[in-house]
């Protein structure tokens, strides 16, 4: 079990974009974790204002940080890793996910290559299969703050 600390210690994401808060289960090759979709999270302001409903790329983008945090778990130089979304394929969305539910996602290693994970996901909401998807990561160099340059300033 992780909690939402440990979760921050492996993975760069802050919020808004932190989908995980905690870790059931981890092995060599399975990982649950859990998201709690809630009605203060601000991509329910327009999606939708009367029937708000999580996003499904939202669920990718949990789907992936679980991943990401059974491939970066491992890694002994994590902190100068990133894991990168590199493809989608499969992606079924079988039933609306809304504030008050909680996310259950399960994500199974398919493949494994030196910098590459692939992995099926399938996210649940009291038992019921809401969305699933085949992701693939790209384990990536971190950018020094060096190579990290500041936007300039646009002039109106």
């Amino acid at each position: 079990m992780m909690d939402i600390q440990e979760i921050r210690e492996i993975l760069p994401h802050r919020y808004p974009m932190l989908m995980v808060d905690r870790i059931l289960e981890m092995s060599e090759d399975r990982i649950v974790g859990i998201k709690n979709v809630t009605g203060n999270e601000p991509h329910f302001m327009g999606h939708f204002p009367n029937f708000p409903v999580m996003p499904g790329v939202l669920i990718v983008e949990a789907m992936a940080q679980v991943a990401g945090v059974l491939v970066l778990k491992s890694i002994p130089n994590r902190n100068e890793k990133l894991v990168l979304l590199a493809s989608v394929e499969e992606a079924k969305f079988r039933k609306p996910v809304v504030p008050g539910d909680q996310l259950r996602i399960e994500m199974t290693l398919t493949r494994r290559k030196a910098t590459v994970a692939k992995m099926q996901g399938i996210a649940t909401v009291d038992g019921t299969v809401v969305a699933e998807a085949v992701v693939m990561c790209k384990l990536a160099d971190k950018p020094s703050s060096a190579d990290v340059k500041e936007p300039e300033p646009q002039l109106a």
